[in-house]
């Protein structure tokens, strides 16, 4: 018996990897269905089985090659690691990310890397706020609104040509949160509010 969504899986990897190839030549808006098919040697009724167009493909990308590792990173002493394997696949993939950057498709990379981001430090505000009290809206405000903030750290390098090195994005993300988001969760912890509003 064939294992469908083995066989789907393997179909939407090869054109990836057809895409991919693909990018690191042509712009993605010059890239059209039938360079992707005729590239990894299937149909075009086999493509729009899977993807509804290219922009539809590297959206499945970028949400799919998250790295593996990143689950481990989302804590408070991990986070600035999982910073790092994501500048990595960044400069890994540079030739791809740049061209998306200068598309149609930079939206999508832009919800690639910020939900990678909010993932990482909702991790972290968990470990911070382990013994407080904040409201879950906050928490998901803050994770959101500094996933945003680095995102654009990204973005910029990208589009500079990702010519500083990533070690010194990392330290610059650290600076910038370091102590930050702890000092926004203290406020809002209603255990000390209520502490205060009591003594």
């Amino acid at each position: 018996m064939i294992d469908f969504m083995s066989t789907s899986h393997v179909t939407k990897n090869a054109l990836a990897r057809s895409l991919k190839q693909l990018m690191k030549q042509t712009p993605i808006n010059k890239i059209t269905v039938k360079m992707v098919t005729d590239t990894c040697g299937v149909t075009r009724h086999t493509f729009y089985n899977h993807f509804h167009d290219v922009y539809d493909l590297l959206k499945w990308i970028f949400e799919n090659e998250v790295i593996e590792e990143l689950d481990q990173c989302c804590s408070l002493n991990n986070w600035k690691t999982g910073l790092v394997l994501v500048l990595q696949y960044t400069m890994d993939n540079k030739t791809i990310c740049i061209n998306t950057t200068k598309s149609l498709g930079r939206e999508h990379l832009e919800v690639f890397l910020c939900k990678i981001f909010t993932k990482v430090l909702e991790g972290v505000i968990k470990d911070i706020t382990r013994e407080m009290n904040v409201e879950e809206k906050i928490k998901k405000e803050t994770a959101v609104f500094f996933s945003y903030a680095i995102t654009g750290q990204f973005l910029e390098w990208i589009n500079t040509g990702l010519k500083e090195k990533k070690e010194d994005i990392a330290d610059r993300v650290e600076r910038m949160l370091g102590g930050t988001i702890l000092r926004i969760m203290k406020v809002n912890d209603r255990k000390t509010t209520s502490l205060i509003y009591n003594a």
